[in-house]
């Protein structure tokens, strides 16, 4: 039964690495992979020489980091709420975890749109309320200082319906037993929460800030490409590993480098979910791995 699983995973995940040796080569469509020029280092001296490396490294861990962050307390605080209402008005929890969880399933076409729609500097619906209070409004698209917000802020909007429902499925799981011993001490709803639903948690919460981690060096090409139009005005908050490594190849045509950017980008991804699995083994809580 694992079968399927296994092979897709051969085929899609490990056989492409030997794609890395792209990074060591000067690549030339006419001699191939095997046959072009081997420049060792060559393409990791130029990326980190050209300062961009610091640039996108810094964009794509921050952004990365703020997503983590607030989708971690957003998904819990309303899987805490929506447990208190799946006691009270069951239809209602399923309500809410539908509306919640639609704009997961957006296509980030349609989510730019939106943000459009909200956030154009003539029409927008943001800047129409700002002129009703007297401001002059925003040049979104030209303002890279907002757009760490803005794109958490969507971010937040598409995902948080998927952990709102990992958290929930955890917190479904804990014994009620554990809670009407509460109850017959006095405990009050919030000390039941704090004493007994977050500390049960941790292990789930642990595992996926872990998964999350793996993570933090790529980028979601679709948010930081389309939702940002791709202004040239906002990379020096927006631009980040994968929409560089995706301008390397449409409009350098450098594949060399861009294989660089791609093997930089995962094995430091690599070494740092390494690092915080081994560091939560040495606290004594669930790890990874």
């Amino acid at each position: 039964m694992g079968a399927p699983a296994l092979v897709a995973l051969l085929v899609f995940n490990y056989l492409p690495m030997a794609g890395i040796i792209l990074a060591f080569k000067s690549y030339d469509t006419y001699d191939g992979v095997l046959h072009s020029p081997w420049v060792g280092l060559q393409n990791f001296h130029f990326l980190f020489s050209s300062g961009d490396a610091l640039r996108v490294t810094r964009n794509t861990v921050v952004m990365n980091t703020l997503f983590i962050a607030a989708n971690l307390v957003i998904s819990i605080g309303l899987a805490l709420l929506l447990n208190e209402v799946r006691d009270r008005a069951p239809w209602l929890s399923k309500l809410y975890q539908s509306a919640m969880f639609l704009p997961f399933v957006l296509s980030y076409v349609v989510i730019t749109n939106f943000a459009l729609t909200f956030l154009n500097a003539d029409t927008g619906i943001v800047n129409h309320l700002l002129h009703n209070f007297g401001s002059s409004g925003v040049d979104w698209y030209n303002a890279p200082n907002w757009w760490p917000l803005i794109l958490t802020v969507v971010e937040v909007w598409k995902g948080v319906g998927f952990w709102v429902i990992v958290y929930l499925a955890g917190i479904i799981s804990i014994s009620p037993e554990y809670y009407e011993a509460a109850a017959i001490d006095g405990a009050s709803r919030w000390q039941q929460i704090r004493q007994i639903t977050l500390p049960l948690l941790v292990p789930l919460i642990v595992i996926n800030v872990l998964l999350s981690l793996s993570h933090i060096f790529n980028a979601d090409f679709g948010l930081f490409f389309q939702v940002t139009q791709n202004s040239t005005t906002l990379y020096p908050t927006t631009d980040v590993i994968d929409t560089y490594v995706y301008r390397s190849l449409t409009s350098i045509g450098d594949v060399g480098m861009a294989a660089a950017a791609g093997l930089y980008q995962s094995f430091v991804g690599f070494v740092l979910v390494v690092t915080a699995n081994w560091l939560v083994r040495r606290r004594g809580t669930d790890a990874l791995f």
